[in-house]
């Protein structure tokens, strides 16, 4: 690369965009020279634009003036030009402008956005940095107003019918739109994994079929764009008044496009629709996106209405979301990926095969990785790792993509965090290992307040709302789930793999734990435990791929992060909690006491700190985790609880204040525990009881306490219903902390 090749821009002042200005901005040197350049033409009062390049701009002008459409529409234009221009740059220039620019908000843009396509030329990156330049000094002439970045944040930006399209898609379009003007009807195929620019597809393709091509001049494009409309003009000529809807199945992403679409010109928010409301009309063409989620007659919380709509097409239970879209409409263009099923009420993949063996039905792939910058290796590596088909054991370090595995769920929210404040669009995604608590539409009261995930004293709670949620108020401090994000582009996710799945080191095979699976629409009549683990895995893959610049991991199983980390590299903490001074402590504000657990012993009864806090050490807790009255620190000191806690960890504790302790890490005080890590007296175990039930009242039939070790030396202490009453538990294990 010359590094000697310096690259500047102008951006010209604005002319007035009528015949008699035309002398004038004839003078500007970039027209005078017949420069390839790049204009934009505006009208501020009517907030309306439009992007265009050229290198003859003297007769390009002239056209646009010629025009009335245009002229009438517009009253001033500003040139933008560079000695350093080329066609190729102009062309890219041109594109980006329309992206940005269509999703900015300051003006709506009357672009067409067909021929959007990118295309590799020489020293491209380069051309890059100085679309930076250009936009800030559109910016420093009141043109626009919003970053490059706050715009790549946006839903309109993500979800734009003027996204440039690459090879792969923009071949695509062309064969569509030629295969639908040939045939009566037509079932058209896209498959793509995650992250292939299915939906960015279907948007481009909507608009572009909605265009209003009457008053196009052919002059003004290549070769490429006349291709495209020509073919634009043959589908309108057979569907002179098409009626197109974009079938989107699941609610939350339904909401979304639903806004895009508001506020882009040729489109409404009509256009998306949900299955059940193909019966409403009959329909030229239908573009389904993310087929996948189409449901069938099982596991769905909707019975009656399902039924009724298929009695209205004389099907019986057997009728599928599939089959109300093929009566409902001519033509039908499935984006759709096997691999993204996610629960039982989704329509087998052998439907779909169906289809595609039938003779007007065409297949098209969707290859190229467009959404997570480590490309298609990355796709490969996380479908790999997740069925256990990676033989190679060194790290995976894909280029320009944030991959990191986490020991501590506090140091993934804080790095989480980080990110969040740098880029925006960084969110938390688990699978579906908690019960949603705080779900707000629980009856008869629901309890807003209510934790759903604790995890190394990070307190969260599942999405508040299923609509939108990515971009709903406080979703950095809410987890989302495979239903709210489904579809949606981050920045960064941080993903959680829940206490449902984990790794068998003997085996070497993921194990599925149905019983922590909380999603009941997602597993109910399922026996088969494979089937399940299928799904699970799908749901893990999905929420992999969300990620543009990067994926933060942690798993709740032990034995499944090493496994992890055996091929991904791990986050190496810097930050070490601190001991504080006296005079920094503010007790319970900014630290919580640390006690000595053996000269505790017989002491613990009473945990509230006095005014002596001198007599104490204070320790200052990670910022994620607020302190409170009721915590305390503790060394942990042996090997009976090594799967959760290592040998010598200072840990987090929470005073007991009762309630079910049912499977929790308790620290417990009993004159009858013999414990050869703590010596008499003292323990640290998972807490499990059985009860004594009757109508009117319940009482302990006995406690176990388990040891959670990979040392099978460690056996249960016992406690029968005599020697409960004996048992003091003093407090709740929270998490490790790092000292």
């Amino acid at each position: 690369m010359n590094l000697n090749f310096n690259l500047s821009v102008e951006v010209s002042e604005r002319y007035d965009f009528n015949k008699k200005s035309l002398n004038k901005i004839n003078e500007n040197p970039w027209v005078k020279n017949q420069w390839p350049l790049v204009y934009f033409i505006q009208n501020e009062g009517k907030r309306v634009a439009y992007v265009g390049e050229s290198t003859n701009f003297a007769n390009r002008i002239k056209n646009h003036l010629a025009n009335p459409k245009k002229a009438n529409a517009f009253n001033q234009i500003s040139i933008i030009g560079s000695d350093k221009f080329n066609k190729s740059a102009t062309l890219d220039i041109e594109s980006k402008l329309i992206q940005y620019i269509s999703s900015e908000g300051t003006y709506e843009l009357q672009n067409g956005n067909h021929g959007l396509i990118n295309h590799n030329y020489y020293q491209q990156d380069l051309y890059k940095n100085l679309f930076k330049d250009i936009w800030g000094k559109l910016i420093e002439n009141k043109i626009v107003s919003k970053s490059l970045e706050e715009i790549e944040n946006t839903e309109l930006f993500k979800y734009s019918p003027y996204k440039s399209l690459n090879e792969d898609q923009y071949n695509s379009v062309l064969e569509i739109i030629e295969v639908l003007t040939e045939k009566k009807s037509n079932k058209i195929f896209i498959k793509g994994s995650a992250g292939t620019g299915k939906t960015i597809l279907a948007t481009y393709l909507i608009k572009l079929l909605g265009s209003d091509i009457s008053d196009t001049n052919m002059d003004d494009f290549s070769d490429n764009e006349i291709q495209e409309i020509n073919l634009i003009r043959a589908y309108k000529n057979k569907y002179p008044k098409a009626e197109i809807g974009f079938v989107v199945a699941m609610s939350s992403l339904r909401k979304t496009l639903q806004n895009v679409f508001r506020k882009i010109p040729e489109l409404k928010s009509s256009m998306i629709i949900s299955p059940s409301d193909t019966f409403k009309k009959k329909y030229d063409l239908l573009i389904i996106d993310e087929a996948h989620r189409l449901r069938q007659y099982k596991n769905i919380g909707w019975m009656g209405v399902f039924k009724k709509n298929n009695q209205k097409l004389g099907l019986d239970n057997t009728g599928t979301e599939l089959d109300w879209i093929i009566a409902n409409s001519t033509n039908q263009i499935f984006f759709y990926d096997s691999a993204q099923s996610v629960k039982p009420s989704d329509i087998p993949s052998s439907h779909f095969d169906k289809l595609l063996s039938e003779p007007n039905t065409i297949e098209i792939e969707l290859k190229s990785q467009m959404r997570a910058n480590g490309g298609n290796d990355y796709i490969t590596f996380v479908d790999d790792l997740l069925k256990i088909k990676r033989e190679n054991k060194s790290l995976y370090t894909p280029e320009n993509y944030d991959l990191v595995i986490f020991d501590s769920m506090q140091d993934l929210y804080e790095q989480l965090s980080i990110k969040e404040e740098k880029y925006g669009l960084c969110r938390l995604i688990a699978g579906y290992s908690w019960p949603w608590l705080s779900d707000p539409k629980k009856k008869p009261t629901p309890n807003l307040d209510a934790i759903d995930i604790a995890i190394d004293g990070v307190e969260l709670q599942w999405n508040k709302t299923d609509k939108d949620w990515i971009n709903s108020e406080d979703s950095f401090r809410q987890v989302g789930c495979i239903h709210t994000t489904q579809g949606y582009d981050l920045n960064y996710t941080g993903v959680i793999f829940g206490e449902e799945i984990s790794f068998n080191k003997v085996t070497r095979e993921i194990e599925i734990d149905k019983s922590k699976y909380f999603d009941k629409n997602g597993k109910r009549g399922l026996d088969n435990v494979e089937e399940l683990k299928a799904y699970i895995i799908n749901i893990y893959k999905t929420i992999m791929f969300r990620g543009i610049k990067g994926v933060y991991i942690y798993a709740c199983d032990k034995n499944l992060r090493e496994y992890f980390k055996e091929h991904i590299s791990s986050y190496k903490s810097e930050r070490k909690l601190r001991i504080l001074s006296i005079s920094d402590v503010k007790p319970y504000i900014n630290a919580v006491p640390i006690f000595d657990i053996y000269a505790a012993a017989g002491g613990f009864s009473d945990l509230q700190i006095q005014s002596e806090y001198e007599n104490y050490e204070w320790i200052e807790l990670p910022i994620n985790i607020s302190a409170r009255k009721d915590y305390f620190v503790c060394q942990i000191i042996g090997e009976s609880m090594n799967k959760k806690i290592e040998n010598g960890s200072w840990c987090l504790f929470k005073k007991d204040s009762g309630g079910s302790r049912e499977g929790k890490i308790v620290l417990v005080e009993h004159y009858n525990i013999q414990d050869s890590d703590f010596g008499s007296g003292l323990t640290i175990k998972s807490y499990h009881s059985e009860k004594n039930i009757s109508e009117e009242s319940w009482s302990h039939k006995s406690i176990t306490l388990k040891p959670l070790s990979f040392d099978s030396k460690f056996k249960d202490i016992k406690l029968d219903e005599n020697e409960i009453s004996e048992l003091k538990v003093i407090g709740e294990f929270i998490t490790v902390l790092d000292v």
